[in-house]
C-alpha cells in the first residue's frame, strides 16, 4: 500500500503498546493518518511518543473505559473518528478439562465483552464512510489443542464484527475482520518452552504437527506484526471500500481448508 493512502483518517488503535497494534500504529501513521493509541499497558505512551501521537492507557475490560475511550478520540485527533483498528487481546492455553474459571472470564472480558462494548461505542461515533477492523485469530475457525477457550474468545469476536457490519452497512461503514495465524509477537513467543529455542519453535510451526492435528505454513514462514499490519492499512484505505463483512485471512495458508 503505497504512502499516503491514509491521509485524512482519524484512527482510534487499541492494543498498540507492542505486537500487531504497534505494527498497525505505526503502518497507518506511515500511511498519513493521524492515529490515537491505547492499551492497558502504561509502555502505550512510549510508543505514541515515538510516532508523534497521542495516547490513552485504558484496560478495555472495563466498559465504562471503553466508552470514554472512543467518545474522547474525536478530541484526541482533532476531528471526528473515521477508523478503528481493534487488536487488544490475551491469550490463555490449555485443555478444555483443566479451564481455570479465572482464566475464562478474562478471556470473555478482554476479548470478547471489551469488543462488544468497543462496536457498540463505534457504531455511534465512526464517522460516514469509515471502517472498523478487527484482529481474530486462525484458532476461531479451525480447532487448536490447548487453545479452546482462547479460539471461542476468538470465534465470538468473528461473528460479532460481522454482524456490525450489517448494521453499519446503511451508513456507508465498513466492518471486516483480520485473521491471523501464528505471528511473531510477544504473545506466541510467551507459548514457547524454556527449552525450545525461537528457531526450533519458529521451524516447528511452520512445519505442522500431524500428531496434535495442526497443518503447517505452507508459505514457509512465520507472519510478522508487519504483514497484519498492511492488511489492515489496505482495509481502512479507499482500495477495499467495497469490502465488508469480510473474514481476511494472513496465516500463510495455515487454514488452507477454511
Amino acid at each position: 500500500m503505497a504512502d499516503g493512502a491514509l491521509v485524512g483518517r482519524r484512527a482510534l488503535i487499541t492494543g498498540a503498546a507492542g505486537g500487531i497494534g504497534s505494527a498497525v500504529a505505526r503502518a497507518f501513521v506511515d500511511a498519513g493518518a493521524r492515529v490515537l493509541l491505547s492499551d492497558a499497558d502504561a509502555a502505550v505512551e512510549q510508543t505514541a511518543a515515538g510516532l508523534d501521537s497521542p495516547s490513552t492507557v485504558a484496560d478495555l475490560a472495563d466498559r465504562r473505559a471503553v466508552a470514554d475511550l472512543v467518545a474522547g478520540a474525536p478530541g484526541a485527533l482533532g476531528g471526528p473518528l473515521t477508523t478503528v483498528v481493534h487488536c487488544a487481546a490475551v491469550l490463555a492455553t490449555g485443555p478444555v478439562s483443566t479451564i481455570d474459571d479465572a482464566e475464562w472470564d478474562r478471556l470473555l472480558a478482554v476479548n470478547v465483552t471489551a469488543t462488544m462494548a468497543l462496536l457498540r461505542a463505534a457504531a455511534g461515533a465512526v464517522a460516514d464512510g469509515g471502517s472498523i477492523t478487527v484482529v481474530s485469530s486462525n484458532a476461531a475457525a479451525t480447532p487448536r489443542l490447548g487453545l479452546a477457550a482462547y479460539g471461542a474468545s476468538k470465534a465470538a469476536v468473528t461473528s460479532l464484527t460481522r454482524s456490525a457490519g450489517l448494521e453499519l452497512a446503511a451508513r456507508d461503514v465498513r466492518c471486516n475482520v483480520i485473521t491471523p495465524g501464528s505471528t511473531d509477537t510477544p504473545m506466541l513467543r510467551g507459548m514457547r518452552p524454556d527449552s525450545v529455542s525461537a528457531a526450533q519453535a519458529e521451524a516447528a510451526v511452520i512445519a505442522g504437527d500431524a500428531e496434535h492435528f495442526r497443518l503447517g505454513i505452507p508459505l514457509g514462514r512465520v507472519a510478522r506484526p508487519q504483514d497484519v499490519a498492511a492488511t489492515a492499512v489496505f482495509l481502512a484505505s479507499d482500495a477495499a471500500r467495497h469490502i465488508t463483512l469480510h473474514d481476511l485471512r494472513v496465516d500463510g495458508g495455515a487454514t488452507l481448508d477454511q
